[in-house]
């Protein structure tokens, strides 16, 4: 598989997996969680290639999530 694009920005979470609503809002691509469920819910947000409707599908470190030419990754702190 190649890449598209630059490697994807890491983005810092707590747990082994994050809400993709709340993702969003991590990496600063959106406002707000209602702007995260417009998003989503209008099918303009990819993991791993494939679009996502609903805010709450968990990311876990290691897929990539793809929205408005920004490219990101959750990723757990040791």
């Amino acid at each position: 598989m190649s890449s598209a694009g630059p490697e994807p920005e890491q983005v810092p979470i707590r747990d082994e997996s994050i809400r993709l609503g709340q993702l969003l809002k991590l990496a600063n691509v959106v406002q707000d969680g209602a702007m995260a469920r417009m998003v989503i819910e209008h099918g303009e947000v990819t993991v791993d290639g494939e679009t996502v409707v609903r805010r709450g599908t968990q990311v876990r470190p290691g897929q990539v999530v793809e929205y408005d030419g920004h490219r990101f990754t959750p990723t757990t702190q040791a």
